[in-house]
């Protein structure tokens, strides 16, 4: 309960302190055993079901989230749709991105009410960031942002092109890794959203990196959870939301944990 008694003491006299504990989660993953998973670099993870993310986010406040396709579901979206479904109506999709993709997919992508397609450049993707561009900007004809998984480090010669994506973009873990945090701070004045989640798995001072993120773009950060937390060095903790309201304050934490993520969603 550390994130909610982190968050009570933060908005003591607030009159609004109640929004400040609504959690709009902007990345988990579900893994339905009735979905087979094709994996990933030879991993492939244990279910983690709808009711299983119920339970383990009880305590949280969750309002709402995005259900992102992860490395080891393949290109289908009908999981990620399946467990949108299930969780309820603010619950949206990302799906992956994949470069058999054209304008048919992008439609009914769209049509089914997915929110964005993600771009894993971090385990060995199909794409560079040409492509990846060139392709986003193809999906954002249909309304469909991009998500992108990545070392920020590479990033740092693409950020105006990154920036100028026309449906947006979303940069997911903090950018991973402290030699990346420029860009990522460079990305984020530029109006990219910057997923603050996955802290056992980034390299880097999460402390010290979202501290830079607030003070240069406050309306980029978005708290998520990163359920389960497939390969991470170690899975989310409940400290890892408290630790974003004690850096960030309460009013930057009501924006973090809810309203920046539900504007970008379209929730």
């Amino acid at each position: 309960m550390a994130f909610l008694r982190t968050l009570r003491k933060l908005t003591r006299n607030d009159p609004e302190a109640h929004k400040a504990a609504m959690l709009f989660d902007a990345h988990l993953h579900i893994f339905e055993p009735v979905f087979p998973l094709p994996g990933n670099q030879g991993f492939v993870p244990e279910p983690f079901t709808a009711e299983q993310y119920r339970v383990r986010t009880a305590s949280l406040g969750v309002v709402g989230g995005a259900v992102v396709a992860a490395s080891t579901q393949g290109t289908d979206p009908a999981p990620l749709l399946a467990a949108a479904r299930v969780l309820g109506p603010r619950f949206v999709v990302v799906a992956e991105a994949h470069p058999g993709q054209g304008e048919e997919d992008f439609a009914a992508l769209a049509a089914a009410g997915v929110r964005g397609i993600r771009f894993n450049l971090f385990r060995g993707g199909a794409f560079g960031l040409p492509a990846m561009l060139a392709h986003a900007r193809r999906a954002a004809g249909f309304g469909l942002h991009a998500e992108l998984y990545a070392d920020a480090a590479t990033l740092g010669a693409h950020v105006d092109a990154l920036a100028a994506l026309p449906a947006g973009l979303a940069l997911d873990h903090l950018g991973m890794t402290e030699a990346g945090l420029p860009a990522t701070v460079e990305l984020a004045r530029a109006g990219v959203k910057v997923k603050a989640t996955g802290f056992g798995r980034v390299s880097l001072d999460v402390a010290h990196a979202l501290g830079r993120l607030a003070d240069a773009a406050p309306g980029a950060l978005m708290a998520a959870t990163d359920l389960p937390s497939t390969r991470a060095q170690r899975p989310f903790e409940e400290a890892d939301l408290a630790l974003i309201a004690r850096i960030l304050g309460p009013d930057r934490a009501r924006a973090a944990f809810h309203d920046n993520a539900a504007a970008f969603y379209r929730v």
